[in-house]
């Protein structure tokens, strides 16, 4: 029988974490012994650890912006989720790819493979980094997440011993295994920040929350909706576990379905160009229809996008209250909640630029961006696709 988290995994996350931390060897002692799974593994320790991070980075990006030489820039909430819903996905999947590529070098410095020891290896050895990532929550300390360099010394300890290599190769297949470790991780953060120019943490309690608590510098935190974002990421962490066991990604919409979404004209704007696109692996995936409409010389791009279960994630900001107003001399940026839906709007009147940004069921995002005569145009494009028929897609 394989072993499980305690009851209060919280408690026992807590203290396993600062065990790792302080007394590396005697942990990884007790973890080699200890029966698990690859699932387990993944949700019980992965993916609460590494969501620490993206919501730090989440909070701490809307609150307090980022500053540097007296220039403040402070993200749309549609970028800031963004940012950690692909940070938090691709951690996971790093993590995942980090085990294979132990398991896979076991034989080659004499060790054994076991697919489970090696989960154990890439996942505990992560956790001084997952942790240091709670700097984030203030930008301008985000650089002490370098501690989290302690983590290539937690793999050094534990490598050898859970995957059974002989000392003499032991140097070696750490040394192999950390630098194929900082090529997933340097590619991992081009993937971000590609994905994020272009476009959980999980409940440990099965009881529910009510009222509303005040956070300084984020305001009322409706506990109710914390409590229901939290658990819905956790059944989204299930789905992302099972789908890097089978190599299948999470169910997506069809992109024939999303692009039933887009209007063959809206009022004046005539549609012009279609592209789609699906794909995903390791449990993450995600498809997206969007189609060019035309006013003139004026062109708004709409798009209906399905994150699946990366989209969990979205559910946070509405459980923070997230809302923020910012004018300036030619428009504005704003966030609220709007519907029970998170969404941001942007408009400078010198260009003419702008976009409307709405997330649908905490899974599919719909936006419209580009040029129009005035900021209303950019509301009307997004209204025109049918949000309630997105929202019963989404409980499916």
């Amino acid at each position: 029988m394989t072993s499980q988290f305690p009851q209060d995994r919280a408690t026992s996350l807590i203290e396993r974490a600062k065990r790792i931390i302080l007394q590396p060897r005697d942990e990884w002692a007790a973890i080699d012994a200890e029966p698990m799974t690859v699932k387990g593994i993944i949700t019980g320790w992965a993916v609460p650890l590494a969501a620490i991070g993206p919501i730090a980075g989440l909070i701490g990006s809307l609150t307090f912006g980022y500053s540097l030489f007296g220039i403040t820039y402070r993200p749309s909430i549609g970028g800031a989720v963004t940012t950690a819903i692909v940070s938090y996905a691709l951690a996971l999947l790093g993590v995942w790819v980090i085990s294979l590529i132990i398991d896979a070098l076991a034989p080659t410095f004499g060790g054994t493979k076991n697919p489970v020891a090696s989960m154990k290896v890439a996942a505990f050895s992560m956790t001084a980094g997952w942790l240091a990532g709670i700097f984030q929550i203030i930008p301008m300390m985000a650089f002490l997440g370098l501690v989290g360099i302690y983590s290539l010394y937690l793999l050094y300890l534990g490598l050898p011993r859970l995957m059974k290599a002989p000392e003499d190769k032991a140097l070696g297949y750490t040394v192999a295994t950390i630098v194929a470790a900082i090529v997933v991780m340097v590619v991992i953060s081009f993937a971000t920040t590609a994905l994020t120019s272009s476009l959980i943490r999980p409940a440990f309690n099965a009881g529910t929350m009510g009222g509303a608590v005040s956070v300084p510098g984020v305001g009322s935190v409706d506990l109710g909706k914390l409590d229901a974002a939290s658990k819905q990421m956790e059944a989204a962490a299930n789905k992302m576990a099972a789908g890097a066991q089978s190599g299948t990604p999470t169910a997506l919409t069809p992109t024939a379905t999303l692009q039933g979404f887009l209007p063959a004209t809206i009022g004046g704007w005539k549609r012009g160009d279609i592209e789609t696109a699906s794909g995903g692996a390791g449990g993450i995936g995600g498809s997206k229809a969007e189609a060019r409409y035309t006013l003139g010389n004026d062109t708004i791009t709409l798009s209906v996008a399905d994150v699946a279960a990366m989209g969990a994630l979205a559910g946070l900001g509405q459980a923070l209250n997230v809302q923020s107003n910012r004018e300036t001399k030619d428009g504005y940026e704003r966030t609220a909640t709007i519907d029970g839906r998170m969404t941001t709007e942007k408009w400078d009147g010198a260009s003419r630029n702008g976009e409307y940004n709405v997330i649908v069921g905490n899974r599919f995002a719909v936006s419209a961006e580009g040029s129009a005569p005035d900021a209303a145009a950019f509301k009307a494009i997004v209204s025109a696709v049918d949000l309630g028929k997105l929202d019963a897609l989404a409980k499916n």
